[in-house]
């Protein structure tokens, strides 16, 4: 069964996504949620700050690599982003959608006061309906 992820990323990571056709997460911050992830599952990309860059679908069973293909730096050490999985894409839009009020409708958010404190994770489990909602306003 297709499941759909929410993934956080900065920009250069996404550019990283985009051209290399691979998502990763940190060893601490994501690595519970990446091994769900399976072939044909979807992923929606959350570029920070508050902007939605595509959707790409899983292609391979989750992995480890020791290439240090991504960038960034948490408090001055550098992580490698170790846990990844292969990707295609389904849509990539040429500039980002703001994203702020995309993701207020989205089922995690609802009833919170503070629904950033979500996007702090790596990635998250999404609904189906948030997955189409965000689907339909990429192929607008």
């Amino acid at each position: 069964m297709t499941k759909y992820w929410l993934c956080v990323t900065n920009e250069d990571n996404w550019n990283i996504v985009k051209t290399k056709l691979v998502w990763g997460v940190p060893e601490k911050r994501g690595k519970c949620q990446i091994q769900k992830v399976k072939p044909s599952d979807k992923l929606v990309f959350y570029v920070t700050p508050k902007r939605i860059g595509g959707i790409f679908e899983a292609t391979s069973e989750t992995y480890e690599s020791n290439e240090k293909i991504f960038s960034w730096a948490d408090f001055g050490k550098e992580e490698l982003f170790p846990n990844r999985v292969h990707l295609k894409p389904i849509v990539v839009v040429e500039q980002p959608i703001i994203a702020d009020q995309l993701v207020k409708k989205m089922s995690f958010c609802r009833g919170q006061r503070c629904w950033s404190i979500f996007l702090r994770r790596a990635m998250l489990e999404i609904t189906k309906s948030d997955f189409n909602l965000v689907f339909q306003i990429l192929f607008k």
